[in-house]
């Protein structure tokens, strides 16, 4: 572990250069490739980056330890990746189009973002990190005036069978409303339904939804229909579903604080 600071000074900004982006894509990198296992043709392990053919497209949110970059090391200690259906284009795609059919959030007109990526360096976890985080996804929420969030939601491991528990809480539990429920493609789609509720052992569940998940579904988010193994990856996603309006009460003082707004 580095010896960073006990509460360092963090700094929120949204990547604009290219340098920017590839330190973001070296912290993809050791998360996602060193920690989790995942890989693919896009992975530059030469460079030690995890690159993907969207990234050119979406906005990166940057959180900064300066004091990494003081010592020469990579300062970018936290990443999300944003896109808007306004910044989309006439034709153009989300990346989550791949494993879901976003029919009907296409269908709503609402302005959509979706959300992916996201990480935080190891040395971070536990702390304020995440909060810095997600209080600059709150900002941009409100800038843009977004009104559904979405994206892939990853489980770790491809043995649908032994994610069989989290999978089913999470059919049975949060599944999405009709009008906002996406669902998994084939050919790697499978379907979440696996135990039947009185079957499922809440606490074994949980365990294996990541705590991200979690803080989401807490806000009021949904999952959609059925689950995208991601072999490549080494991952089960879920497609996360979060209507902004929607969001519980005692939750959306967290999205609206920073705005004035009530």
């Amino acid at each position: 572990m580095s010896d960073k600071p006990a509460d360092p000074a963090f700094e929120m900004r949204l990547a604009a250069t290219g340098d920017d982006l590839r330190a973001a894509q070296a912290l993809r990198y050791v998360v996602f490739v060193q920690e989790l296992g995942a890989d693919g043709p896009m992975v530059d392990h030469a460079q030690g980056l995890e690159i993907d053919a969207f990234d050119a497209i979406f906005d990166h949110l940057l959180l900064i330890d300066p004091h990494r970059e003081a010592r020469g090391e990579n300062s970018v200690v936290g990443v999300y990746r944003l896109l808007r259906s306004q910044a989309l284009g006439q034709g153009g795609r989300f990346y989550a189009e791949d494993e879901f059919d976003l029919s009907p959030l296409r269908a709503s007109g609402r302005r959509l973002m979706e959300l992916g990526r996201s990480c935080v360096h190891p040395d971070y976890r536990g702390g304020s990190a995440m909060l810095h985080l997600w209080n600059g996804l709150a900002d941009y929420v409100l800038r843009h005036e977004v009104e559904v969030m979405f994206g892939p939601a990853s489980l770790h491991g491809t043995d649908v069978d032994a994610l069989a528990q989290p999978l089913s809480y999470l059919h049975h539990n949060h599944l999405a409303p009709p009008e906002m429920r996406v669902t998994a493609r084939a050919p790697h789609g499978v379907p979440m339904d696996i135990i039947p509720p009185a079957q499922i052992d809440r606490a074994r569940a949980l365990a294996g939804v990541p705590n991200l998940l979690k803080a989401y579904l807490r806000l009021g988010g949904f999952v959609g229909q059925g689950a995208w193994v991601d072999h490549a990856f080494n991952t089960t996603d879920v497609c996360l579903v979060m209507d902004t309006a929607l969001m519980s009460a005692r939750h959306r003082e967290f999205y609206t604080r920073k705005a004035g707004r009530g």
